[in-house]
């Protein structure tokens, strides 16, 4: 007898409806995720057991280098480790909007406060400020960098040892006389001020009821993260002096900001 032929079953996998769930889920992924911004230069945070979450969202945050060791600082007596600052919105104004606002601001709060003036901002230099995740320069040299290239900025910043490098900071006491840091904070709290009542204002936010009311409370998680300081988070290198950090903690003590957290890593209880 005759073998029987059995009939060829193609192999062939439709695939169509798996690439079309993975589109959609990397393209969830991609709207839902937060990007973390790359810093100016690397901090390794100390390590902790403390499991509060930094929030995403109406955040100031301090960063800290560590200590200059290349040797290059001509300034024997200059605060060891950089300052940098990055402002993030969102739930009452943009981050953009609130960094427009905010340069603004410190900019009339200088101007103000010092007989060499600096002039205010141009529109080219205000568009690179609201895209600036994260700076770290006076406010005389402020200028120059933002009208650097953002590859020029991060050679620039990554140079420590460059006296243009980290927001100058000290131990003062006097609220007539700011330092850049101090400027910094002082106009974050103006914003958060102005925004609170403008909102209130535009929306015509009735208190008395619960709708507005509920509407104000809203509103104020911007408003007290930032006049409170609860939403300023400080990022300080493992190796960072301590007088460097201190330092920083007493001068947003000074400016009323009396909250705010040391972002450290997380470890377990057994130190690991």
């Amino acid at each position: 007898m005759g073998k029987v032929k059995i009939k060829k079953k193609s192999t062939l996998i439709d695939m169509t409806a798996m690439s079309d769930v993975t589109v959609l889920l990397l393209t969830f992924f991609m709207l839902t995720s937060t990007f973390l911004a790359k810093e100016p230069t690397t901090v390794h945070t100390p390590s902790s057991v403390s499991v509060e979450a930094v929030p995403a969202k109406d955040l100031v945050t301090v960063l800290v280098s560590s200590e200059d060791k290349t040797g290059k600082l001509q300034d024997p007596t200059a605060v060891e480790g950089k300052i940098f600052l990055a402002f993030t919105g969102d739930s009452v104004i943009s981050s953009e909007k609130l960094r427009e606002e905010v340069l603004k601001k410190a900019i009339k709060i200088y101007n103000d406060q010092h007989k060499k003036q600096i002039g205010n901002p141009t529109t080219a230099q205000l568009e690179a400020f609201k895209k600036t995740t994260m700076f770290g320069t006076s406010f005389k040299d402020l200028y120059t960098v933002l009208n650097m290239e953002p590859t020029a900025q991060e050679k620039m910043y990554a140079d420590l040892a460059n006296p243009m490098v980290g927001i100058p900071i000290n131990g003062n006491k006097d609220l007539n006389h700011l330092n850049d840091f101090q400027i910094w904070m002082q106009a974050l709290k103006q914003v958060a001020q102005e925004a609170r009542k403008e909102k209130i204002s535009k929306e015509k936010l009735d208190e008395n009821t619960e709708e507005g009311r509920k509407a104000i409370r809203e509103l104020d998680i911007l408003y007290n993260a930032l006049m409170q300081g609860r939403s300023i988070s400080v990022k300080a290198d493992k190796d960072t002096p301590f007088t460097v950090v201190d330092l920083i903690f007493d001068n947003l003590q000074t400016m009323n900001l009396n909250k705010f957290t040391l972002m450290t890593n997380l470890k377990n209880e057994q130190g690991r």
